[in-house]
């Protein structure tokens, strides 16, 4: 039997045990895990074994168990044991979050957390880790911009502009503007500010790390009533802006399967082919971004329409192909 497997059900055991005042026989948790029973009762044991306060009531000719829930008791955090178990091991898949003071704040809370666990649950749920290892993923080193990022919120509090040097990746050029800032918002790894921009004439999103320079102005400004910035960027197939437009995109039989895996875009329709094949709809905004997400599934994915994305895709292709030419 798989270590994983294991420490998985006696998880659930656990997290049984603790929703149930009266506690339960091990015929009922192992209709509950689909196991027999002698499984359970190995697991049981092991638990007692690991430290964990089970205890044993007999009535009606059957063995009730149940666990001492330390969240009912004198506790400094007013959750329960497995709401505390339960943050405390999702402290790793938080690591794209490092740099800031978010993180920072974070992590002092795991470690209250630990200190309010009995060392036999601690001592559980870092054995249960080991079974679930979180892959690297790339990430922005956010280290120097907790100063930015405070005057921001500040700003943002008061309601008033700001003035900030912005660096544009696309234009290679850095630009001054005074912003009313919305909102700030956290996506793909990124902070980025939503706010109304006065030389651009609109709403704007400007990514944290490429400020070089921000000031609070003395200018107020009232934002939008209810504003809502996943509904502002709902349309985004990521982050970029742009015009409306309807993207159709036919993804390769080999392809298909890993599109109908995920939700990529709020507005998507798939509509499968006889081949296998797969058709992919969306109404998303601007071209830019789905651009390289089509190019990222190869020969996998062809573009029907617009004519400008397959126009700008063939563009594309046609510069990396000129990369390699010998």
């Amino acid at each position: 039997m798989a270590r994983g497997d294991q420490l998985s059900r006696q998880w659930k055991i656990i997290q049984s045990l603790i929703a149930s005042a009266r506690g339960k026989p091990a015929s009922e948790l192992a209709g509950e895990l689909d196991c027999h029973s002698r499984t359970v009762y190995r697991d049981l044991e092991a638990l007692q074994q690991a430290g964990f306060p089970l205890f044993t009531d007999q009535e009606g000719g059957k063995t009730y168990w149940s666990i001492m829930d330390a969240g009912r008791q004198q506790m400094p955090l007013p959750m329960s044991l497995t709401e505390l178990m339960a943050l405390y091991f999702s402290r790793n898949m938080l690591k794209e979050l490092r740099g800031t003071a978010i993180y920072d704040s974070l992590t002092a809370l795991f470690e209250k957390v630990k200190a309010t666990l009995p060392p036999a649950y601690t001592q559980y749920l870092d054995r249960l880790a080991q079974t679930l290892e979180i892959g690297f993923k790339a990430y922005k080193p956010y280290h120097g911009f907790e100063k930015v990022r405070d005057q921001l919120n500040r700003a943002i509090q008061e309601s008033r502009c700001i003035d900030i040097d912005y660096f544009s990746m696309s234009r290679n050029a850095s630009t001054q503007r005074r912003v009313a800032p919305y909102r700030l918002w956290y996506s793909n790894e990124t902070f980025y500010v939503i706010g109304y921009c006065q030389l651009r004439q609109g709403i704007r999103l400007f990514a944290l790390d490429r400020v070089d320079r921000l000031e609070i102005t003395d200018e107020r400004f009232e934002a939008p009533e209810k504003f809502d910035a996943n509904a502002f960027m709902q349309s985004s197939f990521g982050v970029f802006q742009g015009e409306p437009v309807t993207v159709r995109i036919r993804f390769e039989p080999q392809t298909a399967g890993y599109i109908k895996e995920k939700v990529w875009h709020p507005t998507q329709k798939l509509v499968e082919e006889e081949d296998g094949g797969l058709i992919f709809s969306a109404e998303v905004a601007g071209i830019e971004e789905i651009k390289f997400w089509v190019l990222k599934w190869g020969a996998g994915a062809t573009v029907l329409a617009p004519e400008n994305l397959r126009g700008a895709i063939a563009r594309e292709i046609g510069a990396m192909a000129g990369n390699y030419a010998p």
